[in-house]
Parts: structure tokens; sequence; C-alpha cells
């Protein structure tokens, strides 16, 4: 027997997603959004609240870049979702976050992260009272020791966080258990 739980959204897993921007005096900002993903080969779209800083800094630089959190950082991961630019100036800082200008869009790259998607934004709109942005690919970065054996990012090398929203947890990707758009062949 299943329990209903009402009108109440549950998707899984949703990645923990570090969202980094340039504040208005140009220094770096970061936040954690769990409320993000792929949509699309070349795109990223973003739920984010209308009074965060990174929302700000989207709307007036136009590019963002996205790092995957993971098991590693988690306490900096966690720390830059909880804690606004708009109140802790030198955030990143206090957080140990070490940034690099992109090569490629007016977004900063925290290289402490493994992987990194730098964006610019193609869409913006302001709907059930969120900022909803999408952001084309314009490169993907990995560091090699996240790579497989042929130059690929695997994954499960990340430790990637991924948000259990029912737990208020974190929650680790890593184990491969089948192979996509291969194993239903069985059934052919």
């Amino acid at each position: 027997m299943k329990k209903n739980f009402g009108a109440k959204a549950v998707i899984t897993p949703l990645p923990v997603l570090i969202i980094a921007t340039y504040n208005e005096d140009g220094t770096a900002d970061a936040m954690n959004a769990a409320w993000g993903g792929q949509c699309g080969g070349k795109h990223i779209a973003l739920n984010l609240g209308m009074s965060h800083a990174t929302t700000e800094n989207i709307k007036r630089n136009n590019a963002f870049t996205v790092s995957f959190a993971d098991k590693k950082h988690i306490v900096e991961s966690d720390y830059v979702g909880l804690v606004s630019a708009k109140t802790e100036k030198d955030k990143l800082a206090k957080a140990g976050l070490h940034t690099e200008k992109s090569e490629f869009v007016n977004a900063p790259v925290i290289t402490d992260y493994p992987v990194t998607i730098e964006c610019k934004v193609v869409s913006m709109r302001e709907e059930f009272g969120e900022f909803r942005v999408v952001g084309e690919v314009v490169n993907l970065s990995a560091d090699e020791n996240v790579l497989d054996e042929n130059g690929n990012i695997d994954i499960g090398k990340i430790d990637a966080l991924v948000y259990d929203s029912p737990a208020h947890a974190y929650r680790v990707v890593g184990e491969k258990v089948g192979n996509a758009f291969k194993d239903g062949n069985a059934l052919k």
C-alpha cells in the first residue's frame, strides 16, 4: 500500500550545483543550488530565489559557471548555500574556496571543484515567484583525476553530491549499475 503526501514535488536525484558569478564590485560569489539541471545537450536550467545576490549577478552579467559539489568540499558547499554575499562580502575566502576568471564567460571558475560548466545566459524570466535562467554551455572543463581511461569524465570519480529533499540530506553519486540505451535490449 502507498502513502499519499499531497501536492509535494520530490524528484531525485537533485544535483548539488555551485553557481558562481561576479558581484557588482567584481568580487566572486557562489551559491549552492539544488533546483537545476541539464535541459538538452548544451543547456543548463536553474530556478533561483528572487532575493539571491547570485540572481542579481546573473541578470547583470548574463553569465555564470556551474560546478558539482563534491564529498571532499561538503562543508564549503553547504556554507555557500547558507550565507548570502549580501551580508558576507568575502564568503568564498571564508569558505576556503579559490577562483580564477573564466576564459569564456564573465564569471569565476571555482578551482577547488573538479568539474566546471561555463554558461552564457540565453533565457531568463520570473515565474512562480522564482527566477528561471537557462544558460548555453560554452565550455566544460574537468580535472584529469576525474577522467576515465578514454579521457571522458567519470562521474563515479567526482563523488558528486545530490540533495535528498525529503531527508534534507546530501548523498553521493558513484556506483555504475547498468548501461544506458543497451541493457533494455534484453527485452526486445
